[in-house]
């Protein structure tokens, strides 16, 4: 099999691929992760999607290169990473009752011959009516200021939403694995023939 290079550096989508039983290493791409002007969410992480697969190409002559990014849209507007205590808890009030849509972005990229497969999945919340008790009491536990959206859905972030929908659940975590499957089959990859090697 062809070396399977993650270009991230995410603890996260590092355990999502792990899944997988096969191996791979991971590659930091480092890339401008701007929006560019009246760029819409969806092309957005598709972009940087490609861009972090690409970035890291140099350093592999004959690999299937991963690479993956996402945005949270409520009201029609990106959600960031919160970065402090305050926009944390406004992040969650905006949220309160209300749907917020997960973008995001796949792409694999084969260093040896340019090409790029990339699709773009949604991952819909609904999140439950939250009091400024239970907004304070779970960023006191779980501090997720570094997560769009101001929450951790693999972990107590879950006790916040009424509803999920979505094709994989490990998309909204960051790495939507049915559509990575797919897309490493398109280039020959057969997972399981592959994992069952591994045993």
């Amino acid at each position: 099999m062809k070396t399977l290079v993650l270009g991230s550096t995410s603890p996260f989508r590092k355990a999502i691929l792990e899944k997988l039983s096969v191996p791979f290493t991971c590659a930091s791409p480092d890339i401008d992760e701007s929006a560019q002007d009246g760029e819409a969410p969806t092309a957005l992480v598709e972009r940087l999607a490609e861009e972090k697969a690409a970035a890291v190409s140099s350093l592999f002559d004959d690999a299937l290169i991963i690479g993956s990014d996402q945005v949270a849209v409520i009201d029609n507007q990106i959600l960031g990473k919160p970065g402090t205590h305050e926009n944390a808890v406004k992040q969650l009030q905006q949220a309160s009752g209300k749907e917020v849509t997960f973008y995001t972005g796949l792409a694999v990229y084969e260093s040896a011959t340019g090409v790029c497969i990339s699709i773009v999945e949604p991952f819909v919340v609904r999140f439950r009516h939250l009091s400024i008790a239970e907004i304070e009491n779970y960023l006191r536990v779980e501090k997720p200021y570094n997560c769009a959206g101001s929450f951790k859905s693999e972990a107590l972030g879950i006790t916040l939403f009424d509803s999920l929908s979505g094709k994989d659940p490990n998309t909204l975590v960051g790495l939507p694995l049915i559509s990575l499957t797919s897309i490493l089959k398109e280039f020959g990859v057969d997972l399981l023939a592959e994992a069952a090697k591994q045993h």
